[in-house]
């Protein structure tokens, strides 16, 4: 049981070292990555979550419907995952400055709140998230890179309590 528990805390320890990316990083692409303009109108993307072990978990198709008014950007978001059931999340985002945003959405505790840098934006919130098995209280670290004019890569980090759990990977197009 010890030998367990060590084994564990080891394998926690190690997952916990795993680097994460920065705002500070250099850029890849001269291109910006503006949400008001990648995300108004007809988005597709395709996904997954992998436990911190790498096992896949759950993949998933969402179709987003975006509009930008000038000041608020309103994203509707209808997943379908691998056992054909379903979830829709309207996320309300807000620019806040130059490069900040404010957003909330059901199951979101408080605010998320991101940076824009050049091909990169950042947020970070708390959600409850629904499982099969009911909900789970959740951080993102959530990353998203411009890859091309119709192409985004985002990947976001999970955690709780403060020790990675997951992340979930996923490719945008605009169509």
């Amino acid at each position: 049981m010890i030998r367990s528990l060590i084994l564990l805390a080891f394998v926690g320890f190690l997952a916990g070292c795993v680097g994460k990316p920065s705002l500070e990083d250099a850029s890849l692409s001269s291109e910006a990555l503006n949400l008001d303009e990648f995300f108004d109108g007809r988005v597709v993307a395709s996904g997954q979550f992998q436990d911190v072990f790498g096992t896949v978990r759950r993949r998933f198709d969402v179709e987003i419907n975006g509009t930008w008014d000038g000041q608020v950007l309103t994203l509707v978001e209808d997943f379908v995952y691998e056992d054909k059931s379903t979830e829709r999340r309207v996320w309300t985002l807000q620019k806040t400055g130059p490069d900040s945003w404010r957003g909330t959405a059901p199951g979101v505790i408080g605010d998320a709140l991101g940076e824009e840098k050049g091909d990169t934006f950042n947020w970070r919130y708390l959600i409850d998230l629904p499982v099969p098995e009911g909900t789970l209280r959740v951080r993102f670290d959530d990353w998203m890179w411009k890859l091309s004019d119709t192409r985004v890569l985002n990947r976001a980090y999970m955690t709780k309590y403060g020790v990675d759990i997951g992340e979930v990977i996923i490719i945008f197009e605009k169509r």
